[in-house]
């Protein structure tokens, strides 16, 4: 018994470890990354640059610019040549929809640039309503 209360009062020693281990405290090693201007950052904190971005810059979209939607039946479809005229959902002076992968991006107006159809941006939509439209859909 005289053993166990002598043992309590001793703080315990790690046997396993060599001399000095206890005085020493964990050093993390951070890797310095010096960039062009010669000015030394930490590597993972953030440099103002979105730099993870650019593994994302040449993935293709789709962007598709719409000018208007029709139904039809099979016959009226066969049955168009050249010179018809479809009737499309949308009058003269809509704004056109434009799509980035089927979601509505922004709107815009049609434009003519050296004999080239063109769409001028004239409304972005807002990150909101972009958010809306992920959860219709």
């Amino acid at each position: 018994m005289a053993e166990d209360a002598n043992q309590e009062d001793e703080p315990v020693k790690d046997e396993g470890a060599g001399e000095g281990a206890g005085d020493e405290t964990a050093v993390e090693e951070k890797e310095e990354v010096v960039d062009e201007e010669g000015s030394a950052e930490t590597a993972g904190e953030e440099s103002g640059e979105p730099a993870s971005l650019d593994l994302i810059l040449d993935i293709p979209l789709a962007v598709t610019v719409e000018l208007g939607r029709s139904k039809m039946l099979i016959n009226d479809l066969l049955q168009l040549g050249q010179g018809s005229v479809i009737e499309l959902t949308k009058l003269v002076g809509d704004p056109l929809e434009v799509l980035v992968n089927n979601k509505l991006v922004a709107r815009g107006e049609v434009v003519v640039v050296n004999e080239k159809f063109g769409v001028r941006l004239t409304d972005i939509v807002t990150p909101m309503e972009r958010v809306k439209s992920l959860a219709t859909t």
